[in-house]
């Protein structure tokens, strides 16, 4: 059956892929014409128009190349937006996590810089004057996440004043009223959960207490599911690999399921090695 083979090739020509699986399916394509051919001669058809016919059926050599083709490239397709898309999703989550740590990280800087910088405008003087209290403003006003601050002159209380509260003095100017104060809104959407928190810093003459929007963002959550994913992910793109390969087994699910890129490193060695023997 010369034209059959003949047939078979010329359909899988220039098709890219993996070779092992493109001889299985020629295999597979050629014992369906055969068969078709004849259960064809069996009807009373000559071997010439039978197999005229099946290959008819199935579609003809332009037709069936065409097919062919384009589950080759949608398999490939898909499987490099499985890796594409493993690799976003760590990157993402990554990322995230990264930036919003450092958010943290700089805010706590820039607190403890704004409260510094207060005190060194506060000085020696004895009151804050409106001019004082501009520059305050400003510094504050420098910041997203500061929404208020409190000054209170702490020149003549006493350690007795404040010893029987559980935070000292900072518990203590709680129940007193400030001698300079600067409250405003600052971004805090609902659906964050914004908490605000104290900050104090001060030396025996003033002491400056502000207060700092904390954004609970899941950065925690988002880490562990988009690393979850990526792994998740990345072990079926190795999984459909070596499939492909006509290496998969048991154990190689195993490995890419528990090792994931070490996992896929280790196939990848394992088979170059094997190549090389």
């Amino acid at each position: 059956m010369t034209q059959i083979e003949a047939f078979v090739d010329s359909v899988y020509q220039n098709v890219g892929g993996n070779k092992k699986e493109i001889q299985e399916l020629k295999a597979e394509m050629k014992s369906h014409l055969l068969e078709a051919v004849y259960e064809l001669k069996l009807e009373g058809k000559t071997e010439q128009e039978a197999i005229e016919i099946a290959i008819d059926r199935f579609g003809g050599e332009k037709e069936m190349r065409s097919i062919v083709a384009q589950l080759f490239r949608a398999q490939k397709t898909f499987i490099k937006w499985v890796l594409y898309l493993a690799v976003a999703f760590l990157i993402i989550s990554v990322s995230t996590f990264v930036i919003e740590r450092q958010k943290v990280e700089s805010n706590a800087n820039q607190i403890s810089y704004v409260a510094t910088d207060i005190r060194s405008l506060l000085g020696n003087k004895t009151s804050v004057t409106p001019q004082l209290g501009e520059e305050i403003e400003r510094l504050v006003k420098g910041t997203d996440f500061i929404s208020s601050v409190k000054i209170y002159n702490v020149r003549e209380v006493k350690e007795s004043d404040y010893k029987n509260y559980d935070r000292g003095i900072f518990e203590y100017v709680e129940h007193i009223d400030p001698d300079y104060q600067y409250h405003r809104s600052v971004w805090s959407p609902d659906w964050l959960k914004p908490r605000f928190f104290p900050y104090g810093n001060g030396d025996d003459k003033w002491l400056v207490n502000m207060e700092e929007r904390y954004l609970n963002m899941p950065t925690m959550a988002i880490l562990f599911a988009g690393v979850a994913i990526y792994w998740t992910l990345f072990s079926i793109w190795a999984i459909i690999n070596a499939y492909h390969h006509k290496r998969l087994n048991i154990g190689w699910i195993l490995v890419f399921t528990l090792f994931n890129l070490l996992g896929y490193l280790i196939y990848y060695l394992f088979g170059k090695r094997t190549t090389i023997n």
